[in-house]
């Protein structure tokens, strides 16, 4: 019986986050996949052109390529949209309208600033009223309950996860106070963070034990982050950040450099402590205990620690995710679990 399940649909199912989303939903206990959406797949079978998940998706599930307004006028009450920025708020728009919930993972709805949009990426929003109506959700560093009733969440980026959970609640609390160019971050991304394309420097033999840095010093998840640690600071953040791709298949390991300026590794787990309780995808660890990408894959879990360098003056944060699901589709069905009243860790365990 499924009558008291919640239907949801994914568009954009066809790529790595999108597969996720798929496996994710598929086996969630309050929830019915609904829909499936691949223009590039319509028509096919899901268990066939995604064969890691036969027998955990029906084996009648068909790919569609339902159109935005064909997708608002279905009975299904919550979207996953795993696509491209700027494709998004073509669907975002005709589905909030049409009083649905939408989740979004791509980068449509994450900043408020249009004019920083429109610098980093390349055109003006696309839907500027819809933008002013979204929230931007990392569960975690939620201060109040009223993101649970908006009808459009964004969910944040990969890299951003990573650097925002560390540093965000010292922003708050006061404990770093960061000049301009003096929170230094790097950060390391498994390949299929740039997604599922057909590009020479994207395959196996052009990355196995090979790596690089790219897009620096002006990556479009800078935006995202420094527009994240403004607000926390209060006052505006200046960050250099310099993203690396790395030779394995998923994760992030981050690390992030700050001067101390007084404050210890033992203030900075404090924090952390208190601002964590209770939350059960943050793992802290001991300073020195170094947290490994190995060691989060597959999960919707990210772990932290710290370590303080008396001969610099420096903090130096680490960070891992897996960058499909706490940087992606777990953190949606997160997201989704909070919004809608369930245990938090649904689906997700």
């Amino acid at each position: 019986m499924t009558h008291n399940l919640t239907k949801v649909g994914i568009v954009g199912a066809s790529g790595y986050t999108g597969e996720e989303l798929v496996r994710l939903l598929a086996r969630h206990p309050q929830v019915q996949l609904a829909s499936v959406c691949s223009r590039t797949l319509a028509g096919k079978l899901v268990a066939d052109e995604l064969p890691r998940l036969r027998g955990i998706v029906s084996p009648t599930l068909v790919f569609s390529a339902s159109s935005p307004e064909e997708c608002a006028k279905s009975d299904v009450t919550v979207w996953f949209l795993a696509l491209p920025h700027g494709v998004a708020a073509e669907y975002a728009a005709p589905l909030v309208a049409a009083g649905k919930r939408v989740l979004d993972l791509s980068a449509d709805f994450r900043l408020k600033d249009l004019g920083t949009y429109q610098k980093y990426y390349g055109h003006e929003h696309p839907a500027p009223a819809l933008a002013a109506q979204a929230r931007y959700v990392i569960p975690e560093l939620q201060t109040d309950v009223s993101w649970k009733s908006a009808k459009l969440i964004a969910c944040p980026g990969c890299y951003p996860t990573s650097i925002q959970v560390p540093i965000v609640p010292l922003l708050r609390a006061g404990l770093i106070k960061p000049e301009p160019g003096r929170l230094v971050i790097n950060a390391y991304s498994g390949v299929s963070g740039a997604g599922k394309k057909g590009e020479v420097g994207l395959l196996f033999c052009e990355r196995d034990g090979s790596m690089k840095a790219y897009a620096i010093p002006g990556h479009r998840h800078i935006a995202e982050i420094e527009e994240a640690f403004s607000a926390a600071a209060g006052s505006p953040v200046v960050v250099q950040f310099s993203p690396h791709l790395a030779p394995m298949h998923r994760g992030i390991a981050t690390t992030i450099v700050v001067p101390a300026a007084g404050v210890t590794a033992a203030q900075v787990e404090a924090c952390w402590q208190k601002a964590y309780a209770g939350r059960p995808f943050v793992i802290l660890l001991k300073s020195g205990d170094f947290p490994d990408t190995a060691h989060v894959a597959g999960t919707n879990r990210v772990a932290c620690s710290v370590v303080a360098d008396p001969r610099t003056g420096n903090l130096i944060i680490t960070s891992v995710i897996d960058n499909l699901l706490k940087g992606a589709g777990g953190q949606a069905v997160q997201n989704l679990n909070l919004m809608m009243g369930w245990d938090e860790a649904e689906g997700l365990r």
